[in-house]
């Protein structure tokens, strides 16, 4: 038996490794000290203590030493692994080719991202319309930003004619931004640098100046401390940011959480919306040309999505949920835009609807069973064709100006890397514009959906990717992997870390949980507030399927996911610690009573709801809330939390609670770390360099805690 010291140990594990002869040889391991406090909470009368709120600030120098102890610990056990580096080989060879976004016009130019394999940031190229790509100049490299790579580039804008560019750049990962304008020609700054921006894009009115949203700088830690009243600014070139406008934002009767601000193609409209949480906004729109022109309403309330696609003149086109949980198209004018005036022009479908304009054309995606298909549309609504696809799959960019002539689209799934088409507009034909050079053969995979059922009955859809011919033996390694809020939707596309999974033997599972947005409103609204135990029914469900099914077994399977995700693992590995061997809950909502209480977590509660609202709410969120519901006694998982140190959307406290409540409680022989990434944040613009060594830690850890003391035998998994 080995031993190692790290910090000042409270609590000795014993980690299990089979060896192929099956001999068991254990060691034992000491995990950093975390101090309890005496901190008690009254929610309706009820008290909840909270003995690691010390690791709340992010400032103290008391956690700052925490976060290096846990990290030493964390490096130690993995250093043990013998695999560790051939793991981070394989990663590095497939990720190691060049990657080409698709060309978009602004000007007299095309430009287009790129990365040439293991560049730590995606560069800017340009090349003149009718010339040849290969003539293409770095326009802008985000990789000479900072030495690490870990500044990244955020949002990006150009002025319809193409002469200024606005960007924002990402400090270690951080939400607050800085935004630089360059002239397009000389690619030199013009003015100052704006500061503290956050939650926004740019939208220029002209050449004169552009709209952006940002929260007033709060007190205290800026990357935790709450940000709640949100506002959209105008920033007049040539001037100082101090003398920025506030077009709009929070009243003394009304608070806005999300303000956005956006300037049609034609510029003769600004587009405001303003919104208390993530769903559910009012919107209105205001004449450019006309000096201190009003405010007009189109959406008075919070309780529908209404935004602007497209207008010509005053007539516009509108995308809503409104008395259309998939959305539909609408008409209306702006002399009254009100909802009493809309009519169809592309009705609700049984599938959800995510709409484009590109050439003079309304280009419609629908989601069907989470897979993509494309319908091309006259604006007066009348069909033109549906667009034939490469295959089954996700599809992204079908969108361009209007005069336009082609566009670009990308087409991808779970086991085809990302190919761009190019696609003439009027005559409805496709041709490959570009197909990456990677080494990663599609033909050796496969990918289905099936449809699984809930607690309660409910049909799941849920897409498996693993090398053909695989043995359902029950023992493969397996990732299942789960979102299941906010509206969004887990839709198939290719990711080189999953590539790589699959290529060492592994079964990568998708599952489409309620609270996305795969079936529309309803759908979302099945995995909020207080049914939100859906989603982890719903997760707990497909993991069962996959081991009846004899994909793997309850050691080989890793329960995976990050945010909202990361929630989910949390809840579903305490509710169900016999589910899966492995958990990997990311940059988690892991303290369900104090989400609200950081950065912009109280604009979540459409989702969540708060512990303040009610006793109702209040039991539901604790009876979940990961933190709250590790007991003492039981064997989890072996665990390893991820979170990053400048992560200000869903703070790190979260993960660090938990992880020292696991700690002090874990029963059972596995381990429970936490890997937390300096100068990261939520995830956003993270280094190459800091992605291939996160996902090689995070293989190597499940692998091992698997009992695979070498890499799996593809072969002996295969049937023959």
């Amino acid at each position: 038996m080995k031993k190692w010291l790290i910090g000042a140990a409270v609590l000795t594990v014993l980690i299990s490794c089979k060896e192929e002869d099956k001999k068991e040889e254990s060691m034992a391991m000491t995990y950093p000290q975390s101090k309890k406090v005496d901190t008690v909470d009254v929610y309706h009368g009820v008290e909840v203590a909270d003995p690691y709120r010390w690791l709340e600030d992010d400032r103290s120098e008391e956690t700052g030493a925490w976060v290096k102890e846990q990290n030493k610990t964390t490096e130690e056990f993995l250093s043990q692994i013998t695999y560790r580096d051939e793991i981070k080989e394989r990663l590095t060879e497939i990720w190691n080719y060049e990657k080409v976004g698709a060309p978009f016009m602004e000007g007299a130019y095309a430009y287009f991202y790129k990365n040439d394999g293991l560049q730590n940031q995606y560069v800017i190229y340009r090349y003149l319309k009718d010339s040849d790509p290969e003539t293409a100049e770095v326009f802008l490299d985000p990789n000479t930003f900072s030495a690490k790579g870990t500044t990244s580039l955020g949002g990006a804008n150009f002025t319809k004619d193409g002469s200024l560019f606005a960007y924002s750049i990402s400090e270690g990962g951080s939400d607050w931004r800085k935004v630089i304008v360059l002239d397009a020609t000389s690619m030199k700054q013009v003015g100052d640098t704006i500061k503290d921006v956050k939650f926004s894009g740019m939208s220029w009115k002209g050449n004169d100046g552009f709209f952006y949203s940002s929260y007033d700088k709060p007190e205290g830690s800026e990357l935790s401390a709450m940000t709640d009243q949100h506002r959209l600014y105008y920033h007049k070139m040539g001037t100082p940011q101090s003398d920025d406008q506030v077009i709009f934002g929070s009243t003394a009767d009304q608070k806005y959480r999300y303000v956005s601000g956006s300037v049609t193609e034609d510029q003769k409209y600004l587009v405001i919306s303003g919104s208390t949480s993530t769903n559910g906004g009012k919107m209105w729109m205001k004449e450019l040309n006309i000096p201190n022109a009003p405010l007009v309403a189109v959406v008075d309330n919070f309780d529908t999505n209404t935004y602007l696609l497209h207008n010509e003149g005053s007539k516009l086109w509108l995308v809503t949920d409104y008395k259309a949980p998939n959305q539909r198209i609408v008409a209306t004018d702006f002399s009254n835009p009100t909802q009493e005036t809309w009519t169809d022009v592309i009705p609700e479908t049984e599938h959800v609807l995510a709409p484009s304009t590109a050439g003079g054309y309304l280009f419609t995606e629908y989601m069907v069973d989470a897979v993509s298909q494309v319908k091309q549309y006259q604006y007066d609504g009348s069909l033109v064709r549906e667009v034939k696809l490469p295959g089954i799959g996700n599809v992204g960019g079908f969108s361009a100006k209007e005069k336009e002539k082609t566009l670009y689209y990308s087409f991808t799934n779970y086991t085809t890397p990302g190919s761009i088409y190019l696609y003439n507009i009027k005559e409805g034909t496709s041709e490959v514009y570009r197909k990456p050079d990677i080494k990663f053969n599609s033909d050796d995979f496969e990918s289905k959906q099936i449809f699984y059922t809930s607690k309660d009955g409910t049909k799941i859809p849920m897409i498996i990717s693993h090398r053909k011919g695989l043995a359902l033996d029950g023992k493969n390694p397996t990732i299942l992997y789960g979102y299941g809020g906010f509206n969004i939707s887990l839709n198939p596309g290719f990711s080189v870390t999953q590539a790589a999974w699959m290529d060492m033997g592994g079964v990568y599972a998708v599952a489409n949980l309620r609270g996305g947005g795969e079936y529309g409103k309803k759908w979302h609204d099945a995995g909020t507030k207080l049914q939100k135990q859906n989603v982890f029914d719903d997760f707990i469900a497909a993991g069962e399927w996959l081991k009846e099914n004899k994909y793997t077994d309850t050691k080989h399977l890793a329960i995976q996911g990050g945010s909202n995700g990361g929630l989910l693992v949390g809840a579903t590995m305490t509710q169900r610690p016999d589910l899966a061997g492995i958990a990997f809950p990311a940059v988690g909502v892991l303290d369900m009573l104090r989400y609200n209480k950081f950065t912009a977590g109280a604009g979540w509660a459409y989702d969540y709801g708060t512990a303040e609202d009610d006793l109702e709410m209040f039991e539901y969120l604790k009876g979940y809330s990961p933190l709250h519901n590790i007991k003492e006694g039981v064997s989890y998982p072996a665990t390893m939390i991820t979170t990053g140190d400048h992560d200000d959307r869903v703070v790190p406290a979260h993960s660090f609670k938990f992880a020292a409540e696991l700690q002090s409680k874990q029963a059972g022989k596995a381990p429970t770390l936490i890997r937390i990434e300096t100068d990261a944040g939520h995830g956003a613009g993270k280094s190459t360099e800091q992605q291939i060594q996160e996902r090689t830690d995070i293989y190597a850890f499940g692998l091992y805690n698997m009992g695979y003391t070498e890499l799996p035998d593809v072969k002996s998994q295969v049937k023959m």
